[in-house]
């Protein structure tokens, strides 16, 4: 256990993004929705950085949801996770995208409020989460940050799988996350406090 709650993860990870992380000119912090955005606000304060959300959703498996298959994105990003896809029927994985897309669309309306997608052109992404499992998430996010025209990408996180921060890593322009063990279960077993972020609380922090 290293964090007390969400907020406490996002002050640690500050001073680390402080010291590694290549922020550029004009970064902006974006918290996958919902999870991440305590982390990033935590963040985004004590680097006195401008936060935005962004609305991921992940494809969780059927019977076994905080295992991700795939996620997805605005603007029709659609990752998927082929090494565990690959034992999946297929009418089952087309039910779950069909009720995240949904839920994808309307988170969007909730948390944008009509405010056009986040300007990113000519300036660094910093993609917060809370923790990355399977990194399908986080990609979706990197993807998203991309359509949306960043230079360059960046993905923090508190803790995460070693084969999803590599898998990250691999398309980011750089990755914090100072907790990888070597021996990873859940996210939430890095936090003393992981219970769940409902709306109000994401846009409480939005509004700042």
């Amino acid at each position: 256990m290293r964090y007390r709650d969400r907020e406490h993860a996002g002050l640690v990870l500050a001073e680390l993004v402080a010291v590694e992380a290549d922020l550029g000119a004009d970064p902006l912090v974006l918290g996958l929705v919902r999870g991440g955005v305590p982390v990033a606000a935590a963040l985004a304060g004590a680097l006195r950085l401008p936060l935005d959300a962004l609305v991921v959703r992940k494809l969780g498996v059927p019977g076994a949801p905080e295992v991700a298959f795939g996620a997805l994105g605005p603007a029709g990003v659609r990752v998927i996770n082929d090494d565990i896809a690959i034992h999946l029927d297929d009418r089952e994985m087309a039910a779950v995208e069909h009720r995240e897309a949904v839920e994808l669309v309307r988170r969007e309306e909730l948390y944008r409020a009509g405010r056009p997608a986040p300007e990113l052109k000519g300036r660094t992404a910093l993609i917060v989460d809370d923790g990355l499992a399977t990194g399908a998430t986080a990609r979706a996010a990197v993807a998203v940050a991309r359509l949306l025209g960043a230079d360059r990408v960046l993905v923090a996180a508190p803790v995460g799988s070693p084969e999803a921060v590599d898998l990250v890593a691999g398309e980011a322009d750089g990755v914090v996350c100072p907790e990888v063990p070597a021996r990873f279960m859940a996210v939430g077993l890095s936090y003393a406090d992981f219970g769940q972020v409902p709306d109000t609380e994401v846009l409480r922090l939005l509004a700042g």
